[in-house]
């Protein structure tokens, strides 16, 4: 067959980076009907759909193209896009595979490869491409952010920042690479040079509104600052996207607060807020239909509850557990000050492994608990530093208490309660940087879901109340020594003064409440929403 003539290709490639995509098309559409057979022609198709949202038209091209070419790996790659931009995640990883087996270098594969594992909820096989591809290329950059982030996202923050570092010396001006070192060197307590990283990358890039989000989080503004001017313009500027807006929101909501300006505040905030939602689509609907649908199950978790364990391999845990923002990361930085305890931070694990039972959309079985049981404790193990005790601080744990309660028989588990005004309006306040806390940017959802949450804590204390201690955060904030030898006493520890200085524990803390945690235990916080409270239309009133 002639080849292409190169006139056209140019003309093609000229015309797809201009983004005039609609006349590729129609270049490519007169130049197949003189050269059907171009597995070329029709993998260049699938990425033009690929680009105009046609996902489907798309794959069906990627498609034409290995039917012509069976070997054609950058095809593969391409298809597994497409299907991950369907969200078909399982198709995207079978696609990557495929482009590997012809092509066992392909760093982009791997890559590609290791965000659809993550999007799949596999960290394990994420990390695994991510390292392959970094053996094959040390400097695709792309490979060592994503890579940092999924090891500091593991409890691995001292390789996550080799990453970042690695990505740094390659590309100096990389803004989000300085950003999430920023994040790493927060979590691992060193305030000042997090602060400098993210001063640096707004050096870099004055508009970038998610460093200003960061910086904010970490110092007090003046009406004079010029962080704060600039943010005022990139607020002002109507081209920003709604992500963007949202952080800057976020951000000058807090300026304002330090300006004790609470309407400003609070307009902001709301603002930031609204956008958010919009963004992840959040409709509590979802929320409502999982409860039920938790309570509706629970009966075959118990019918086929562990009731005993004879001996139980690695780590035995501790579970931390209540609405996000209710002292849940203090009550770890307490517990795992012991020395006989290893604080393991917010772990995904038990949703991971178990939603499906938990909700009843699989089967449950003894036998099905029992894996959940061994794959879960083989995770734990690989976190626990060799401790006899290991913390799993994820707070949305409370919604799956019926599978922890049927799988660990011999768990602790601490239902951490804050007053539920400040709880709602600390998550108010709180842009997160995970998707699925979708209910805080809404005052009414806030509401309706903490009225789920406490409807099915009460559900779970009427099956499992001798399993479940309840701790009083404003409790402990006021008598921390009686509070903390109780806890202990529950959680069978020997007493240890180190437990008393949670300031002093050094470990890793990544969550949002890393730079309070920093600090000796203090009373008043759960009052600071009472500043907005005029702002709320009677919105806790129904708490």
């Amino acid at each position: 067959m002639l080849p292409i003539p190169p006139h056209q290709m140019k003309t093609i490639r000229m015309l797809y980076n201009q983004g005039e995509y609609h006349q590729v098309l129609d270049q490519i559409d007169q130049i197949l009907k003189v050269f059907p057979n171009s597995d070329l022609l029709h993998n260049i198709k699938g990425m033009v759909k690929a680009c105009l949202k046609q996902f489907d038209s798309a794959i069906d091209s990627y498609k034409k193209a290995i039917e012509i070419k069976p070997g054609y790996a950058e095809a593969y790659n391409n298809l597994g896009n497409a299907f991950q931009d369907k969200n078909d995640i399982k198709a995207a990883i079978k696609s990557y595979q495929q482009a590997l087996k012809i092509k066992p270098d392909y760093v982009e594969a791997y890559y590609n490869l290791g965000i659809a594992h993550k999007n799949n909820g596999d960290l394990e096989n994420a990390i695994k491409s991510y390292q392959k591809a970094r053996e094959i290329d040390p400097a695709h950059v792309e490979t060592l952010y994503n890579l940092g982030n999924d090891l500091k996202t593991n409890g691995d923050l001292q390789e996550a920042m080799e990453c970042y570092e690695q990505a740094l010396r390659n590309k100096p001006d990389y803004v989000e690479a300085l950003n999430n070192m920023g994040h790493a060197l927060e979590e691992n307590g060193y305030a000042q040079e997090a602060f400098k990283n993210y001063e640096k990358a707004i050096k870099i890039n004055p508009n970038d509104a998610g460093t200003h989000f960061n910086l904010s989080k970490m110092k007090s503004y003046t009406e004079r600052d010029e962080q704060f001017v600039r943010m005022q313009k990139i607020y002002d500027d109507q081209k920003i996207t709604d992500e963007q807006r949202c952080h800057i929101c976020f951000a000058l909501a807090k300026a304002h607060e330090d300006f004790k300006d609470y309407t400003n505040s609070f307009t902001f905030l709301k603002q930031g807020n609204e956008l958010r939602k919009k963004l992840l689509s959040y409709d509590i609907d979802n929320a409502i239909k999982l409860f039920k649908n938790l309570k509706k199950s629970y009966p075959n978790l118990k019918k086929n509850a562990l009731l005993t364990i004879e001996k139980s391999r690695g780590p035995k845990p501790i579970f931390i557990l209540g609405m996000p923002r209710s002292g849940t990361t203090l009550v770890e930085q307490i517990i795992s000050a012991h020395s006989e305890v290893t604080g393991a931070g917010e772990l995904s694990y038990v949703a991971q492994l178990g939603e499906t039972m938990a909700n009843g959309t699989s089967i449950v079985s003894t036998e099905a608990i029992l894996k959940f049981r061994e794959n879960y404790l083989t995770k734990l193990c690989k976190r626990s530093n060799g401790s006899t005790f290991v913390t799993d601080k994820m707070p949305m744990n409370f919604r799956y208490i019926g599978l922890i309660c049927s799988a660990f028989p011999e768990a602790k588990i601490i239902h951490v309660k804050r007053d539920p005004s400040a709880t709602c309006w600390s998550n108010y306040k709180m842009c997160f940087s995970t998707n699925d806390i979708g209910y805080c940017y809404d005052l009414n959802d806030l509401v309706t879901y903490y009225g789920l949450y406490q409807d099915l804590m009460q559900f779970w204390q009427a099956q499992y109340n001798e399993r479940i201690y309840d701790l009083d955060y404003e409790s402990l904030t006021i008598s921390q020594e009686k509070e903390t030898k109780q806890l202990m006493r529950y959680l069978e520890l020997e007493w240890q003064n180190a437990c008393l200085s949670p300031q002093n524990n050094n470990r890793i803390v990544q969550t949002a409440s890393n730079l309070q945690v920093r600090q000796k235990v203090y009373q008043g916080s759960s009052e600071q929403w009472r500043k907005f409270e005029g702002f709320l239309d009677g919105a806790f009133d129904k708490l």
